[in-house]
């Protein structure tokens, strides 16, 4: 297809997008759904005007997915605000550890029983154990003073999940003769699970705290580094990225881990990182906190009907201000990565959609799907949260929105890429794909209706506690 139609296609889709917005926002549809469609529409399933195949394509599919993540991993992270301390992040470590283990034991069991060797059936367990931190937006924080507990769960897996899925993926790689996993796996369990994951944390956590600082004495004292806060997110989700791969660590933990400390800077240099346990379950933000927020909100406002120019002056005495600098970089940061990652949700999902006529799709897929959904999702996040202060709800609504998507697919080219057989490729890619567009439809025909229903009954809930 030529460079031409591509920027139709682009255009009209991102036009369409601005002008839908609002109106997709009360419907049960999500982008991502139309996005596939699109892309549907354009394979050989219908036009014929784009021929993406997962033969000749694997290297490309790799990186643009790759690319895709790690925007949305950084975003996830500088997502969640409340400190590491918070009781909180329990949920998404008990997600993204407990549930993750027991996700992919199940998932590997059902794929010995599909007849795939135990290599193959464990590789199958780390591509699909992970929930998307693309995808699964609708369902996340939606800003830093979001307190629910769902909400933070669902974001904080997201963020998790996609590095703490990584071991499995080596392992079944390793059992496949395609990795070194040493002697009864010492080497997987030392290299692959213990330092690649510390390291990971350690290396973006290190790097998203003291890029943070500089930025903010630059600003603070010097009144310099304003504006370019687009290159600030770029640049620090390179640095991590790309640092924790050469120490050999986790990549995608470190780009994570990067924005939750960016975060916790922002909380703890304007006094709002404390949050205390409230009545009915559910953690409410400290008085400080409520006050940086709100005042910042205040001065965006002020400006944007001032001037609504992101090098205006009002944006740039913010960015300089003792008091708001802080939060202004992570608003700015937080806003331009949540663009980046909407731009790269449309193309991958295009991608995904044009994938679909190339796929030999075996019977198993349409028992397989919704084993993994219906079954194997519940079961993980029923046991991982025994023991946990969620309600049913809660839990409910975390079983079912474990949101397959982009990051499933990275997995599998970075498999693909590393040696996988072509017949076991052609298996895992039909399984894969089978998942990921069902929980794009599912999901995002779900979305909107249960997660309105979910928001009014914490509304009902929270004034029924306020009763006298």
């Amino acid at each position: 297809m030529s460079i031409a139609l591509w920027c139709v296609i682009g255009g009209f889709l991102l036009v369409l997008m601005a002008l839908s917005s609002t109106v997709l926002a009360r419907l049960p549809l999500s982008t991502s759904m139309l996005y596939l469609l699109v892309g549907m529409l354009a394979s050989p399933l219908w036009l014929g005007l784009v021929w993406t195949d997962t033969d000749k394509h694997t290297v490309l599919l790799e990186h643009l997915t790759e690319l895709v993540v790690l925007v949305s991993l950084f975003t996830a992270g500088l997502k969640l605000s409340p400190g590491l301390k918070d009781r909180r992040w329990r949920l998404p470590l008990r997600l993204a550890v407990t549930s993750m283990i027991i996700t992919v034991l199940l998932i590997a069991a059902a794929g010995v029983a599909l007849g795939l060797p135990l290599g193959a059936a464990v590789l199958l367990g780390g591509i699909l154990a992970p929930t998307d931190p693309v995808l699964a937006s609708d369902v996340q924080v939606h800003n830093h003073g979001d307190r629910d507990r769902l909400r933070f769960a669902l974001t904080g897996e997201a963020g998790l999940n996609d590095g703490t899925a990584f071991p499995f993926v080596m392992l079944g790689l390793g059992l496949l003769g395609l990795h070194e996993i040493g002697p009864m796996g010492w080497r997987w369990f030392a290299v692959d699970v213990v330092w690649a994951t510390g390291s990971g944390l350690a290396i973006g956590g290190a790097l998203g705290a003291l890029i943070g600082k500089v930025v903010l004495y630059l600003r603070r004292e010097h009144k310099e580094a304003v504006g370019m806060d687009d290159f600030l997110a770029m640049g620090l989700i390179g640095l991590s990225y790309g640092s924790a791969l050469l120490a050999g660590g986790y990549g995608f933990l470190a780009v994570f881990a990067a924005g939750v400390a960016l975060r916790q800077l922002e909380q703890r240099e304007t006094g709002a990182g404390l949050a205390r346990p409230a009545t009915g379950g559910e953690c409410m933000a400290d008085e400080a906190e409520v006050a940086a927020a709100s005042a910042l909100q205040d001065r965006l406002v002020e400006q944007a009907e001032a001037d609504p120019s992101p090098g205006s002056a009002q944006a740039k005495a913010l960015a300089v201000d003792a008091q708001h600098a802080p939060a202004f970089m992570a608003h700015a940061l937080l806003g331009f990565n949540e663009k980046l990652e909407r731009i790269g949700e449309m193309v991958v999902v295009i991608t995904i959609g044009t994938l679909l006529w190339a796929v030999h799709w075996p019977y198993v897929v349409w028992w397989f799907v919704p084993l993994l959904l219906l079954v194997i999702r519940p079961m993980a996040v029923t046991v991982g949260l025994i023991g946990s202060s969620t309600t049913g709800s809660q839990r409910w609504m975390t079983s079912w929105f474990g949101i397959r998507g982009i990051g499933s697919l990275y997995y599998l080219m970075y498999a693909i890429n590393n040696g996988l057989p072509a017949e076991l490729a052609d298996e895992l890619t039909a399984l894969t794909l089978a998942v990921v567009v069902t929980s794009i439809f599912v999901h995002g025909i779900s979305v909107t209706p249960l997660m309105g229903l979910y928001e009014r009954s914490r509304r009902k809930g929270g004034a029924a506690s306020k009763r006298p």
